[in-house]
């Protein structure tokens, strides 16, 4: 049982690693629809090139240590979303591109490519959200149903709050060039998460009720709504990292809520982690590895922002 639980613990955190780091890049990508000059999109296109790649590599572990440590779920999961988690693939690889090569094309070209960044990067995230409400839904047909409102509603969340890092994070790594902005839409997605979120919470909230249950869901839970009030001073002092470290907290607290309300579960009322963890050897084998490759891969991270810190 300690295994299982283990196992699980380290899939939550290369979700959530994903979801900071590349959900960021994402949400920068889908910011080229409003930042349109060509000096913005290229300042901020250095910004995600030095890290993008290496964000990346949480969904590969996350992927990798699903199918070793929890393959019946996994099974459920590709036998029941193959198509969006395709289409969402592909539009990662397409966003790549369209990063990679940007400084190559001519201006025509650019323009194309800046599109297929903006549209790949929406519809990543969109279909992101989607299948993280086909996990977590409490309704029996979540997974059948993707298009529910309920997951609509969870793709556009998800499209939201990617798009509220991403401003914090531009206004960060840019500073003065494109803080008024970035400022503005600041605040307009922090309000659009929050009413979201709080329609979602209605919708699901027998996971939420769990996590109240439970003296550790109590105080994330207050600490959640601690780094919201943060995130409004932040908001209303203007300042860029501030801004961001609580932004990124706060997401990592709801994230981390879920996660509480949702144990054992490892798919909501369908499969639970006990019931569909790989042996135990299997489960030793891939722990020791994800014991190496895990800190070093956060290590390398945290080396990679401090070296390209306000650096455009």
């Amino acid at each position: 049982m300690l295994l299982a639980e283990l196992s699980a613990v380290l899939l939550c955190f290369s979700l959530l690693m994903y979801i900071l780091l590349d959900g960021t890049d994402l949400g920068t990508g889908m910011l080229f629809f409003w930042f349109r000059t060509e000096e913005q999109r290229e300042k901020m296109t250095h910004t995600l090139l030095p890290v993008w790649d290496a964000n990346e590599t949480w969904l590969v572990l996350l992927a990798g240590g699903m199918f070793s440590l929890f393959p019946a779920a996994f099974s459920l999961l590709m036998s029941s979303l193959a198509l969006p988690i395709f289409i969402m693939l592909l539009c990662l690889f397409l966003r790549a591109l369209a990063l990679e090569y940007r400084a190559e094309a001519g201006l025509k070209l650019k323009r194309w490519l800046d599109r297929m960044m903006i549209v790949c990067s929406g519809l990543a995230a969109l279909i992101q959200g989607l299948c993280m409400n086909a996990v977590l839904s409490t309704q029996p047909d979540a997974m059948a149903d993707i298009l529910s409102l309920t997951g609509l509603l969870s793709g556009l969340g998800l499209v939201t709050v990617y798009l509220l890092m991403a401003c914090c994070w531009v206004r960060w790594r840019l500073g003065e060039a494109t803080v008024p902005l970035a400022g503005a839409w600041c605040w307009i997605w922090w309000l659009v998460s929050l009413l979201i979120f709080a329609v979602l919470l209605r919708f699901n909230m027998p996971l939420w009720d769990r996590c109240w249950g439970l003296l550790t869901g109590k105080l994330v839970i207050l600490m959640a709504a601690a780094a919201a009030c943060l995130q409004v001073w932040g908001l209303w002092r203007g300042q860029p990292l501030m801004l961001l470290v609580f932004t990124l907290a706060f997401v990592a607290l709801i994230f981390l809520c879920g996660c509480i309300g949702m144990r054992p579960w490892i798919l909501m009322n369908k499969l639970d982690i006990y019931q569909s963890a790989a042996p135990q050897t299997t489960q030793v084998f891939v722990l020791i590895g994800s014991a190496i490759i895990v800190p070093l891969t956060v290590v390398y991270h945290s080396w990679s922002f401090w070296v390209m810190k306000r650096k455009s």
